[in-house]
Formats: C-alpha cells, sequence, structure tokens
C-alpha cells in the first residue's frame, strides 16, 4: 500500500462535513465510569479536528491523539486541540494497553488500514473495565468517487504509472464489526448511515477526495504536469457523475459506526 502524503489544509475544507459522523458516533458511546479522570485516546486523529470534539465532550479528560503522519500532528498541536498530548505511531503498531483507556475512538482511520479487523480484539482488551471502543469509517466504495477513480487508475494512459487500485481504502460489512466486537467480549452496537452532504463550489467532489481517497494517488504523481492531467480527467467524470444542481452538489455519502461497550 501507498503512504499517502496528508495534505491538512486540504483535509480540513471540509472539517465540519468529515466531523459530522464522529458527533453522531459519540452520541452513543456510553456513560465513562468517571469521567473528570477518563482517559481517552483518538487513534487516527488527523489534524485534530477529532480531538477537538473529543475535548468538548469531556473537557476534563486527559487526551491523546496518535497519528502517523508528522504534518498533520503539528496542524493538531497548533489548530487542533492544543491542549490533548499528541503521540507519532502507527496505527498498526500502537500498544494502547499501557495507557490503560477508558474510551477508544478512531474516527475514519481503519480503512486505510488491511487486516484492521485484528486491531478490534487488542483495542478492547486495553481498554479499563467499562470502557468503550467506538469507530466509524466510510463505506461508499461503491460509489462512483471511487470506481471511477479505479477504472481510471487500471487505463491504459495510467495504469504504468499509477498501477492499480490495491492500495485504496478498504471496509468490512457491518455485521463484521458487531461479530468483532463481540468476540472481543463487547456488547455492540452497529449501524449505517447515509449523509446527503450538500457541497458548494466549482468541483466540489474531485476538491472532497483530494483530501482522502486521492491522496494515494497524488503522491505517486510527482510530475506537475501528469498530476494536472489526471485530476483533469478524473474531475470532469466526477462532475458527470455528481452534476452541480441548483443549491450546489449533492454528494451521497455512506458511513458504517461501532461502538463496543466492555463487558
Amino acid at each position: 500500500m501507498t503512504t499517502p502524503v496528508w495534505d491538512p489544509a486540504q483535509y480540513l475544507r471540509f472539517a465540519d462535513e468529515r466531523t459530522r459522523p464522529l458527533h453522531d458516533l459519540l452520541a452513543r458511546v456510553p456513560a465513562l465510569p468517571d469521567p473528570d479522570r477518563a482517559v481517552i485516546l483518538d487513534i487516527g486523529c488527523g489534524p485534530g479536528n477529532s480531538t477537538a470534539v473529543l475535548r468538548e465532550r469531556w473537557p476534563h479528560a486527559r487526551i491523546t491523539g496518535v497519528d502517523n503522519s508528522a504534518p498533520m500532528l503539528a496542524t493538531a498541536r497548533t489548530e487542533g486541540e492544543p491542549t490533548a498530548d499528541y503521540l507519532l505511531a502507527d496505527a498498526r503498531d500502537y500498544d494502547p494497553a499501557p495507557a490503560r483507556p477508558d474510551l477508544i475512538v478512531s474516527n475514519a482511520t481503519l480503512q486505510w488500514i488491511d487486516g484492521h479487523l485484528d486491531l478490534v480484539p487488542r483495542w478492547a482488551a486495553a481498554l479499563r473495565p467499562g470502557g468503550t471502543v467506538a469507530f466509524q469509517v466510510p463505506g461508499n466504495f461503491d460509489a462512483p468517487s471511487h470506481t471511477l477513480l479505479a477504472d481510471l487508475r487500471r487505463s491504459t494512459r495510467w495504469r504504468d504509472t499509477l498501477g492499480s487500485d490495491a492500495d485504496r481504502a478498504g471496509v468490512h460489512p457491518p455485521e463484521r464489526y458487531l461479530d468483532a466486537l463481540a468476540a472481543a467480549d463487547c456488547l455492540p452496537d452497529v449501524w449505517e448511515t447515509t449523509y446527503l452532504t450538500l457541497l458548494p463550489g466549482p468541483d466540489p467532489v474531485l476538491e472532497w477526495v483530494k483530501g482522502t481517497a486521492l491522496r494515494p494517488v497524488l503522491t505517486r504523481l510527482a510530475d506537475p504536469a501528469e498530476r494536472a492531467a489526471f485530476l483533469a480527467e478524473y474531475g470532469r467524470l466526477l462532475r458527470e457523475a455528481y452534476p452541480a444542481g441548483p443549491h450546489g452538489t449533492v454528494f451521497p455519502f455512506r458511513r458504517i459506526f461501532a461502538v463496543g461497550a466492555r463487558r
């Protein structure tokens, strides 16, 4: 898998829209045993927008944001939630057990990790008794935004430069997350929602995916001319798939939510 070079500014162009699912996720987190002394881990914290939401919900908790992108963490420390602690680490290797967390949250991160179901029992086992693990992932990989990108990468023009779509993100059906949480001795609460996001401006879907799904492609396209040509072709396909309406461009976005309270 190509490790994307993240752009905090591009990601935060749609900060409100990207953060809304986190609010919906946290609404289903059971009350923490001692919220004023709680230990919370934000795994895959990115530029700190998710960490700021956690601080708003639990103002006195000890919160640590974990991410494998130094630029994202630099933004988190200055523009996200400056009162939190931050740790540069890969979620695949990070061991949360020494922190003895009351809550582990992951907002739109697991889809980038191959074999991420294996993290569920590890995270659940790290929780204090009565603790909770909560995560949400995008479930729109069959949407035009992703299928068009995969087809374009495999086209004659781009396949030698970009290869296949083997490094694209991926998730499991909701029931797999429910089974994983139940097997980890957690009471599972799993659901899905499709948001109809109204995006403003020209080429808004392209601007959205530039911050997420398109990052591995942009990382490979070092030549400015090639990058511009690819974006022009992909942008045209997106405009056809998501035509602008009188009030903006409607971008349907399915997400999968999972909360597991340790028994």
